[in-house]
């Protein structure tokens, strides 16, 4: 060993025994360090140093042999002073003591050299040391926090509060070496977060304040330090303020709320500021045994770790600006009440409301985190050392991820307790609720996603994400996923090969196992037949059969039909032998019921339906009664089927599409309903005698050829309106819909398949509104003039009986059974009674083709062939190929 080594090693035995024998109070986080240096005559102040034994050209090995042979004078000094003016003068070990300990010492005065004992057992300074309190910082635990590995000692004191007794030396008044050596100890102090002799915490810098700590603390050099030194530590100093703030950021983002992704990152960078602990304790060693370490070395050493930290730094920034933890604040977040049902359900159940469920609190979680790693993987990618950090992080950050996402794909369930997940679930919407849900609240709004907190990897698949799980779960409620099945070989991480064909493959899994439990388990196709028999009046002998024995029931007001009685005769017809319900295995699902609501006024409302700009209040239209319920309603026009369906087929026949079937069904009922009463009055017209008797009055005969030419006229409408939505709208859809369901994937040329649940659900909303478009049910102004024509026609149904008891007491030759007959005032009552009819159905027959003609052309080309097939009805009349306006007047 060379003769300067040997002398540091004496040095520091020496210095050892020394602090054997003094003090075991707590030293000063910082201050102490540097009185320790100046208490005793450091020969690193030496101008001229001795050249050592072993020939070593630098100056550091030759202060380290002077400071050997003159420790034992200095040792020498301070023992007489312990042991009779009980003060100590420390001298500094090489080893790093806690910041929070201290040991009070006497400091000599730089140019007063260490003097012989005197002899006098007197005190000299007592005055000065009674004046000043002693400096006795303490250290306890803080309570805990919900971030497990969070510090729980309470923060040192600044060295700028300690007493003057323990400011170090200035470092004017140091030789250049000196300086160097003391910073490169304050530096390796520093680097660990701690303050130096030296260099200190900025005067803005309070460790006490969080923000100040995740911003990272500034340092402060004190004055005197050479110019040549001062560029390169204040370079370096960079290092410290970002190991200081990513360690804030690491004990902030590692509680609860911030979620597991956060966690998980914070996990993965503490495992960097372990090898960077490791880094700094290895320099340590280099430093106190390396006599050519210097503060170049030390920078050398440090500037790939520098750029390490400052990549984690930047990440950290980033990430606390999303939080609004730092004072610059990202812009205000759309969805701050996105979880404000799951919030309401928590606290129903007796939870609590924990600092992540406050509603309107930012944080940056989950995919956001994500996204924020892999912008910053794509702005780094030319950095070869940076990419490589920021897809570690990403890989560690995004596993808790990943476990989310493949329980989802797989199982169908979501496991997020800190709802950072891109799915987002409802827990309010509750399954038992489908049987009052009218507008797909289950299916659309109970898996959501959260389109701020979409990963860049996934957002590509996002729907595919949200319908893998959506099926699956469905599936699962069934019983056909088996949960406890752990998942096994699937990707881990987003930097796995496998990511994007694992969405896939799960998608299509799930995506087939709904089909199958819907088409073939829960046999949808037949149950839609069972729909069309209902519902659309097809092959509907059952229903005929059911209208005649409720004609006494359906004729009452509506308020006063007994439900019960008609529910029991539709069950009894619908198990008739032979009639197409008598086969049906869906049967027992139909059911009787009264909407007091007329059908146009229903219809009306739904289209009316239009949404309210923003800062606009809802009014109600003055045209709207508050109360909608017709007064004349009667059973006929007031009966309405339902139709209940398990889970899940209750998906697809949803109670929105069962409404729809049920505003189908009331219009051709409406429309079966007015033909059945004009073939009636047809009845009345050929059995009745005073129908069927050819009068000798001309004018009598004249009015009742009138009478049947309208009825005529009318029955035509009515027929030729029914044979249209039937034969031309609602058999085609239908048979294009059947013709999807039943197609295989190997059809060429033919209708495309189904392939996904959902386009199995559109395609069956389509097929419905198709048909309530083509019906003239979706149009307001069709829904006002085909109204009054139905009103017109219902009307003069109605008062054929009146008409007859009229036509008696006008013609002479009856006037032997009603001898007050004969009256010619009476018959030019009824030739305009009969006038204001002709007139009303044929004004209004005129505005719906001309309507229809309109909208034939500008909407819906199916509605010719119905605008040709109505014109027959005014033909040999005088609105014969005019043109008329909604307000009745007749163009030529």
């Amino acid at each position: 060993m060379s003769s300067a080594n040997h002398a540091r090693v004496s040095s520091r035995a020496e210095r050892r025994t020394t602090n054997d024998n003094g003090s075991t109070q707590p030293r000063a986080p910082s201050g102490q360090q540097g009185s320790s240096r100046n208490d005793r005559p450091d020969p690193r102040r030496t101008q001229s140093p001795q050249p050592s034994a072993s020939g070593a050209s630098h100056r550091r090995t030759a202060s380290g042999q002077q400071r050997s042979q003159r420790g034992v004078e200095e040792r020498r000094t301070e023992r007489v002073q312990v042991t009779e003016r009980e003060t100590i003068t420390r001298t500094r070990s090489p080893q790093r003591r806690p910041p929070s300990v201290q040991i009070p010492e006497r400091v000599q005065r730089p140019s007063e050299p260490a003097r012989p004992y005197s002899g006098d057992p007197r005190p000299r300074s007592a005055k000065a040391e009674t004046s000043q309190a002693p400096w006795l910082p303490e250290v306890s635990l803080v309570p805990h926090t919900s971030a497990p590995l969070a510090s729980r000692i309470t923060i040192p004191p600044l060295a700028s509060t300690a007493p003057q007794s323990l400011q170090p030396k200035p470092l004017h008044e140091l030789s250049l070496e000196v300086q160097e050596a003391a910073i490169l100890e304050d530096l390796l102090m520093v680097f660990m977060g701690y303050e130096g002799q030296y260099v200190r915490f900025g005067k803005n810098y309070n460790p006490a304040e969080e923000k100040d700590r995740l911003a990272g603390p500034s340092f402060r050099i004190l004055p005197g330090l050479d110019p040549s030194l001062q560029d390169l530590t204040a370079a370096m100093l960079k290092m410290a303020t970002h190991y200081g703030a990513i360690e804030a950021f690491v004990e902030v983002q590692s509680r609860e709320e911030f979620g597991a992704v956060n966690h998980a990152l914070c996990a993965a960078i503490r495992k960097l500021l372990h090898d960077y602990l490791i880094l700094i304790a290895q320099l340590e060693t280099q430093f106190l045994t390396n006599p050519s370490f210097t503060l170049h070395v030390l920078n050398l050493h440090t500037l790939p770790t520098s750029h390490m930290m400052f990549q984690i730094y930047s990440l950290a920034h980033e990430i606390l600006k999303r939080n609004s933890l730092l004072e610059e604040d990202l812009e205000e977040s759309d969805d701050g009440m996105d979880d404000i049902e799951n919030i309401l359900e928590s606290l129903r159940e007796g939870g609590d409301l924990g600092p992540g469920n406050i509603p309107g609190k930012k944080i940056c979680k989950g995919g956001s985190v994500l996204g924020l790693i892999t912008k910053r993987l794509e702005t780094m990618s030319g950095d070869p050392a940076a990419r490589s950090l920021l897809t570690s992080l990403l890989r560690d950050a995004s596993r808790p991820y990943m476990m989310m996402l493949n329980e989802w794909l797989h199982h169908g369930s979501i496991k997020d307790p800190h709802a950072e997940f891109l799915v987002r679930e409802q827990k309010s919407i509750k399954r038992e609720r489908l049987e009052e849900d009218y507008t797909d609240e289950y299916w659309e709004r109970r898996y959501t996603i959260r389109d701020h907190d979409v990963p860049p990897q996934l957002e590509g698949v996002k729907d595919k994400v949200l319908l893998a799980g959506k099926y699956l779960n469905v599936v699962r409620e069934c019983g056909g996923v088996d949960v406890s099945k752990a998942v096994t070989d699937v990707p881990r991480s987003f930097d796995d090969n496998r990511f994007l064909d694992n969405v896939n493959s799960a998608y299509a899994h799930a995506n087939q196992s709904l089909l199958e439990l819907l088409l073939t388990t829960h046999a949808l196709p037949a149950r839609l037949r069972s729909l069309k028999h209902y519902f659309f009046l097809d092959r509907s002998d059952f229903f005929a059969y059911f209208m005649e024995l409720g004609t006494s029931e359906l004729a009452k007001p509506v308020k006063k039909v007994n439900t019960s009685k008609l529910q029991s005769l539709l069950d009894l017809v619908l198990r008739q032998p032979g009639s197409v319900a008598a086969q049906d295995p869906f049967k027992e699902d139909i059911k009787v019921e009264m909407n007091e609501i007329s059908l146009t006024n229903s219809l009306t409302r739904v289209v009316n339906i239009s949404g309210i700009e923003a800062g606009e209040s809802f009014q109600t239209p003055a045209s709207q009664p508050s109360n909608e319920s017709d007064k004349n309603a009667v059973g006929f026009t007031s009966l309405q089927l339902d139709y209940s369906v398990p889970f899940p087929v209750s998906l697809v026949i949803s109670r929105k599409t069962v409404w729809r079937y049920q505003a189908l069904f009331r219009y051709l009922l409406s429309l079966r309903y007015l033909e059945s009463q004009l073939v009636t009055c047809w009845q009345t017209h050929n059995r009745a005698r005073s129908w069927s008797h050819k009068s000798s009055n001309k004018d009598v005969e004249m009015w009742k050829r009138r009478v049947f030419t309208l009825r005529a006229r009318m029955l035509v409408f009515v027929q030729q309106l029914l044979y249209f939505c039937t034969a031309e709208v609602i058999e085609p859809n239908w048979q294009a819909l059947m013709a999807k369901l039943n197609a295989k994937e190997d059809t060429k040329g033919g209708p495309t398949p189904i392939r996904t649940v959902d386009e199995l659900m559109q395609d069956h909303v389509d097929f419905l509104d198709t048909c309530l478009k083509e019906c003239m049910l979706t149009n307001s102004r069709l829904l006002r003039i085909h109204s009054k024509l139905m009103q017109t026609c219902t009307f003069f149904a109605t008062y054929t009986n009146w008409l007859s008891r009229e036509l008696e007491r006008t013609d002479p030759d009856l006037q032997a059974a009603n001898p007050a007959g004969g009256d010619p005032a009476r018959l030019e009552k009824m030739n305009e009674i009969i006038q204001k009819y002709e007139v009303n159905f044929s004004r209004h027959l005129q505005i719906l083709l001309d309507a229809l003609n309109h909208y034939a052309a500008t909407e819906t080309v199916v509605l010719l062939g119905l605008c040709a097939r109505l014109s027959t009805a005014n033909q040999g009349t005088q609105y014969s190929g005019l043109r008329a306006d909604e307000d009745g007047q007749v163009h030529t």
